[in-house]
């Protein structure tokens, strides 16, 4: 039970740091390498880039469980308590209907990619399809997101409580 709570409150944070750091690692490496060695792996610019999937979409993810994504709370915290819920839920319905959307066709990209044993630019071995599917699995941590979202919002709307509504992203 500790162990799933605790993925729950650091599964995004994990996911982009150990990213972050093998993205900035690998460049870091490879641009000392090019101006002392005169040398360069050829997939240190391909790889950091498909690195920077995971870290774009499990960031969007991130910032949809913290209520700081694509929201316009200046607003909404102007609107009476019943807008403000059925915003809200607006805001569900309508990420999950983009997520539908997003996951069908990344799922169609990825299954592309494997079925022609798409590789990383420069590597013999490393598969694109491994990058492309953050997309899927980002997208759909994000439904979990937001359906988490969500039944806090019943429980708040049901106790006629305040809505905790982010305007800022660090969640102050």
């Amino acid at each position: 039970m500790f162990i799933l709570r605790w993925l729950d409150e650091n599964i995004e944070k994990v996911i982009i740091l150990v990213n972050y750091v093998a993205m900035a690692g690998i460049i870091f490496v490879e641009v000392i390498r090019r101006f002392l060695f005169n040398e360069q792996a050829a997939w240190s610019s391909t790889v950091p880039i498909y690195l920077f999937l995971w870290i774009t979409w499990i960031g969007c993810t991130y910032n949809v469980k913290i209520r700081s994504h694509l929201r316009f709370d200046e607003l909404r915290v102007r609107m009476p308590y019943d807008l403000q819920f059925a915003c809200l839920l607006l805001d569900a319905v309508l990420w999950i209907v983009f997520a539908g959307i997003v996951i069908y066709f990344s799922v169609e990209q990825v299954s592309l990619s494997y079925d022609n044993f798409a590789i990383v630019q420069g590597t013999d071995d490393v598969m694109q399809w491994w990058f492309y599917t953050a997309t899927p699995i980002a997208w759909g941590l994000l439904v979990v997101r937001v359906l988490q979202n969500t039944v806090a919002d019943f429980e708040l709307y049901r106790k006629r409580e305040p809505f905790k509504i982010q305007v800022s992203m660090l969640g102050e």
